[in-house]
């Protein structure tokens, strides 16, 4: 195991931000459980655009050729 906590994948964090919002647009949850359960909403998809912004930084490095032609090379390794 690495030497931080791994985090749940794209998918799974997906997943959960879709069952936060069918709960909310269900309309059931009193006032309190609304604002906790949109806090949460709010905190998944602030995680899954900063994963989609570094996927599209990966995507970018595999793509770009200085002749303009599909070239694939190392990335750099981070810390996310």
């Amino acid at each position: 195991m690495s030497k931080k906590q791994e985090e749940p994948r794209f998918e799974e964090t997906f997943a959960e931000l879709e069952a936060v919002v069918h709960r909310l647009e269900e309309g059931e949850l009193p006032l309190e459980e609304s604002l906790q359960a949109f806090e949460r909403g709010m905190t998944l998809v602030r995680a899954l655009s900063e994963r989609l912004a570094a996927i599209e930084q990966r995507v970018e490095v595999l793509v770009r050729g200085a002749d303009g032609t599909l070239q694939r090379r190392p990335l750099a390794e981070t810390d996310d």
